[in-house]
């Protein structure tokens, strides 16, 4: 039995396994719209009633698969803590907490519905190896977010230098003076602080220079992941397909 429902849920290779992953990633897409059209305005007693019903539907279906995932797993605790278990609990999780406690506060949980566009994931081959890649570089990435913070906090400290007895008002301090550091960092520059002296101008041209990296390096890394990432999968796949033609 769970080895039959292993084949269903984990394998979607056979027919069985496609209809299994069509069917939760159409219900993924179609609470993920379902969502967004309870925001709208005006919205008719019936259609809300018709999206709660839908709504309830979904959750049971998502629990449903949750609940199994658990069942089936070689290991349940470690699916329960994986990236997929923690992904799959938070799909449902909102629901529970809004229905369990009467609280205004917790109806912010709704939010959190989101999480199920992360539940697509699993079932795309393309996603699956930005998920291997990511594994592949979180070392390098982490690196890099330490170093692009210790840069924002030097030229945070550098414009206040330049900029503060111009712009008492806007660069005031080193922490008012982070705005124009992340904007200048990440290139999206919004115009709404900019230098005026002449030291903050030059300051800035060398700013933007590295601001240039700060965008470029990220890419490269997950690029050289990404394709690494996808001779591991094709590799597991000739293994997968050498031990059933044994």
């Amino acid at each position: 039995m769970k080895e039959k429902l292993r084949l269903l849920i984990d394998d979607n290779s056979t027919r069985q396994g496609k209809i299994f992953d069509y069917s939760i990633q159409f219900l993924i897409i179609a609470s993920l719209i379902g969502f967004a059209v309870e925001t709208l305005p005006n919205n008719d007693p019936v259609m809300l009633e018709t999206l709660y019903s839908f709504e309830v539907f979904c959750v049971i279906v998502f629990t449903a698969e949750y609940l199994l995932r658990i069942f089936i797993a070689r290991n349940p605790w470690k699916y329960i803590f994986s990236f997929y278990g923690m992904i799959d609990l938070f799909a449902i999780l909102p629901f529970y907490l809004t229905k369990a406690f009467d609280l205004r506060a917790l109806r912010a949980f709704r939010i959190f519905r989101i999480f199920r566009a992360l539940k697509l994931i699993r079932y795309n081959r393309a996603m699956q190896r930005i998920h291997i890649a990511a594994k592949l570089v979180k070392e390098e990435i982490v690196l890099f977010l330490i170093i692009t913070g210790i840069f924002t906090y030097l030229t945070s400290c550098g414009i206040y230098f330049f900029e503060y007895e111009a712009q008492p008002e806007v660069f005031s301090s080193i922490f008012h003076s982070l705005w124009w550091a992340i904007v200048t960092l990440t290139t999206v520059g919004y115009g709404d602080v900019y230098p005026i002296t002449l030291g903050g101008k030059i300051f800035t041209f060398f700013v933007l220079i590295i601001g240039v990296g700060v965008v470029t390096v990220p890419a490269g890394l997950v690029s050289s992941a990404v394709s690494k990432a996808r001779q591991i999968q094709e590799d597991k796949e000739e293994q997968e397909n050498a031990i059933e033609v044994s």
